[in-house]
């Protein structure tokens, strides 16, 4: 995630820069291959920190710089490498950050794309510690076969422009409805580039999915995405639906302390605290569904936990969606439903609940959770199984798949 938007700014795919960074070394991406790693390897592109730099560090080979910088090219071509992304789906826009190459920036770019099977990949060795080097003839031909000069173009040649020196991002937006599992950067013709993030959304083939086992339906891996929140202060709420165990508070969902916060707090005979006001955030499931269990974990969050919690679920439709964001997600009482009624949380715990939809059998497109007063989540998992609901989704969005729920579950719709 990039520095996150503040309350009243709500994440829309234009918006691109809010979801997640499917290349990232954190979800799982992978540099397969560069021609070149001379000054700096190409492995810098995809960390998940912000570039840095540092003045007087040199190595043996020249300046020591926080990205991939190939050496300056004297024979025909150009320089390029391949990625394996983390999270295959949807790609939305890249950012090629440029910061701190203010002298030796590549000033060229275009990014490729491919949908590979797993059986389409040859076996490519690890890479190792990069530096000084060039690709190998060997490398080169096993690389050859994925045919990348010849994937489809996601980015035409664009050049890149330097902004200021410890910030120059060249945002580029990506219109294509296709699924992505391989990305190409080529440079032009050689040059350096601090970090590539690639924004978008997961997409699971939900057509292997096992009906019997329940599956993360709010997973960003999958595809799930929040569309709307009230607060995000210090960490943006897809932060709660990313890939695996948190790691840190930085890793989660935290808001400002509220304002309208009594003077002196007081609690009722439930042990909950008496506050007029709640944060919330709002997310679009990976595909619609029955939820039968939620796990909220305030891992970290040790001295700024919420006191307590709530999840509803809704039906809508895509157009619905986007009337609700322009209305702030100000929905009639009776659209929500409630799947978590209000519980009492823990700090740095993990909690496991189970749905009330295992009494409403009601399929949700969409979930809602509040927390009270404010503070911070690390993770938020809502198990279930999917529904053929998704026929409310346009087909460009979402294939008519049709899938049956579990023994003993069946849609109200």
């Amino acid at each position: 995630m990039t520095d996150t938007p503040k309350e009243g700014k709500l994440t829309r795919f234009l918006d691109f820069t809010q979801l997640i960074d499917m290349a990232s070394e954190c979800v799982g991406g992978k540099v397969l291959f560069a021609t070149d790693d001379f000054f700096a390897p190409a492995e810098n592109l995809i960390k998940s920190h912000s570039p840095s730099f540092k003045e007087h560090e040199y190595t043996e080979f020249g300046k020591w710089m926080d990205g991939w910088e190939t050496r300056r090219k004297r024979i025909p071509g150009h320089d390029w490498c391949v990625i394996q992304l983390g999270i295959q789906g949807i790609i939305r826009g890249v950012d090629v950050d440029i910061s701190y190459f203010s002298g030796s920036y590549a000033p060229r770019m275009s990014i490729q794309a491919a949908n590979l099977n797993e059986e389409k990949v040859p076996d490519i060795p690890p890479r190792g510690v990069k530096i000084g080097a060039a690709a190998t003839p060997e490398e080169f031909g096993i690389i050859s076969e994925l045919k990348s000069d010849s994937w489809d173009y996601l980015v035409p040649m664009s050049e890149l422009k330097p902004g200021e020196p410890d910030s120059s991002h060249n945002y580029f937006f990506v219109n294509s409805q296709q699924r992505w599992t391989h990305i190409r950067l080529n440079i032009f013709p050689d040059g350096g580039i601090a970090r590539l993030r690639v924004y978008g959304t997961g997409q699971r083939d939900w057509t292997s999915s096992d009906s019997k086992e329940p599956v993360d339906l709010v997973a960003i891996a999958f595809g799930g995405v929040c569309v709307g929140f009230s607060n995000a202060h210090f960490g943006h709420p897809n932060n709660m639906i990313g890939v695996g165990k948190p790691k840190s508070m930085a890793d989660g969902w935290e808001t400002a302390r509220r304002l309208d916060r009594p003077p002196v707090l007081e609690s009722n005979e439930n042990g909950l605290l008496q506050v007029p006001g709640c944060e919330w955030a709002v997310f679009r499931l990976a595909h619609p569904g029955v939820i039968t269990q939620i796990e909220i974990d305030t891992k970290y969050f040790i001295g700024n936990s919420p006191d307590s919690c709530k999840v509803d679920g809704c039906v809508l439709t895509t157009q619905e969606e986007e009337d609700m964001v322009r209305h702030k997600w100000i929905l009639p009482s009776h659209k929500w439903k409630p799947l978590l009624p209000v519980t009492k949380l823990s700090p740095n715990q993990n909690h496991l609940l189970d749905s009330l939809t295992l009494e409403l059998q009601d399929v949700i497109t969409h979930a809602r959770l509040t927390i009270t007063p404010d503070g911070g989540i690390s993770r938020l998992r809502l198990k279930g199984f999917p529904s053929s609901i998704c026929l409310l989704r346009p087909l460009r969005e979402k294939p008519m798949l049709r899938f049956s729920l579990k023994a003993g579950f069946k849609a109200n719709l």
